[in-house]
């Protein structure tokens, strides 16, 4: 396709077809947190102790599964760009070679999580009875991760090739079964009913992905080694990436532990609402990866900068909504997660810090999802840990040595998202990332 042929074909990107990506993907984005809600709130009814248990086991998981979403994002960069060619097929044919990746990292870690189950829920819960439970529930919970990985390849292809619509559909229905069987396999079973529950959810799921696939895709089924090195690259430096995220959030949660009961509760209910925020921008960020792919695989910069500005300018307006709502409802917000006066005042502070972020996290999501789109990963990765080292870790612990309370850990947040922003901005205008 030429870059003519392309321009006229997309001659600018409207509000209408950002947001047609964003909004399905907002709900497959959505969807398992409001599925762990519910797994949470009926496992609570049998008690602390299996509350417990369930906490420790899933946090094993969650670590393993979060360092492997390179399977969707990196995957939809790099099928984004074929698809931008005009090449539909071998778009798809990306999803394959993912797919693979995901079968074989997949039954790695299902091996080491049978095996390891119950040293990882020990080393977490430093309890003999609490770990064997979560043991449990992490022995039928892992045959589910190569199943989670066929997921992740599945929405990364097919928003590769713009449709974010069926990752929806496949997505809600493994997860309205799944959450009906909770409360009766837990009821049945107890706590590893919810392992049994996850586990036929996300085997729907991922069936209706491989059916996918299974009818669009029209070439070889073979491994290609070279593709799948490439993918295993471009996942390595996402992994840093997110690793360099989990050290912020860590470190945060620690030192607002320190400033006592009140501060970490408080940290809690705004790095809860912060996470909600992120999960919206992330999928206006989706959409600016899908788009800016494709426009760059039809061979033109200057198209790719131009859908890029106009991701931007659509991700700030929609950030810059977010926020004024924020800000009315300072007050109200708040209430809803607690009615504790020590809690909700040292809320307050930082309340305003995190208005701030999140309007300036519509600019550093959304060119994070261009750079994305551009599979530049490395400058991403390198952008990400920088921000950590020079920003994020100095202030959070400076906080921490002058007594600046809670209202310091969340200006050490700012300064992460900060840096983030002069990076991306400079990235995004020196225009690298487009060859």
């Amino acid at each position: 396709m030429s870059e003519k042929s392309f321009e006229g074909a997309v001659p600018e990107v409207s509000a209408k077809q950002i947001f047609g990506l964003a909004f399905p993907a907002l709900g497959v984005l959505a969807a398992m947190p409001l599925y762990l809600l519910l797994d949470t709130a009926v496992v609570g009814t049998l008690g602390g102790f299996e509350l417990a248990a369930l906490g420790a086991a899933t946090t094993i998981q969650a670590q393993v599964t979060t360092q492997l979403t390179f399977l969707s994002y990196g995957t939809t960069a790099r099928s984004s760009r074929i698809f931008g060619t005009g090449n539909r097929a071998g778009a798809i044919a990306e999803g394959v070679q993912a797919t693979w990746v995901a079968l074989f990292v997949g039954l790695g870690i299902l091996t080491v999580m049978l095996i390891g189950a119950p040293t990882f829920a020990m080393w977490l819960s430093g309890d003999e009875q609490v770990a064997s439970e979560a043991a449990h529930w992490l022995r039928v919970a892992a045959f589910a991760v190569p199943l989670v990985l066929i997921i992740m390849a599945g929405n990364g292809w097919l928003r590769g090739i713009q449709n974010t619509k069926l990752p929806l559909y496949f997505t809600l229905s493994g997860v309205i079964p799944g959450a009906i069987m909770i409360p009766i396999f837990v009821a049945k079973f107890g706590l590893v009913g919810s392992a049994w529950a996850n586990l036929v959810a996300e085997a729907i799921t991922a069936a209706l992905f491989l059916g996918a696939l299974l009818k669009h895709h029209q070439g070889s089924w073979a491994p290609d080694w070279k593709v799948m090195k490439n993918q295993l690259v471009l996942g390595r430096d996402l992994i840093m990436r997110s690793l360099s995220f989990q050290v912020a959030f860590l470190s945060a949660a620690a030192v607002a532990a320190r400033f006592g009961t009140a501060s970490l509760a408080a940290h809690q209910v705004l790095l809860q609402l912060w996470n909600f925020i992120t999960l919206v921008l992330d999928s206006l960020a989706i959409a600016a990866q899908t788009l800016t792919g494709a426009a760059l695989g039809a061979g033109s910069a200057r198209i790719a900068r131009r859908v890029g500005n106009q991701v931007i300018k659509y991700s700030l307006v929609f950030a810059a909504g977010l926020g004024i709502i924020f800000l009315i409802l300072h007050s109200w917000i708040p209430r809803i997660f607690t009615q504790d006066t020590a809690v909700l005042e040292a809320i307050s502070s930082p309340w305003w810090i995190m208005v701030a972020m999140i309007i300036l996290g519509g600019i550093v999501f959304a060119i994070d999802g261009v750079l994305l789109g551009a599979s530049d990963a490395v400058f991403l990765r390198n952008a990400s840990v920088l921000a950590v080292v020079l920003g994020f870790l100095p202030g959070v612990w400076i906080s921490y040595a002058v007594d600046a309370g809670l209202t310091g850990v969340w200006c050490g947040l700012l300064a992460f998202i900060l840096i983030r922003l002069f990076a991306v901005i400079w990235r995004f205008q020196s225009m690298k990332w487009a060859h």
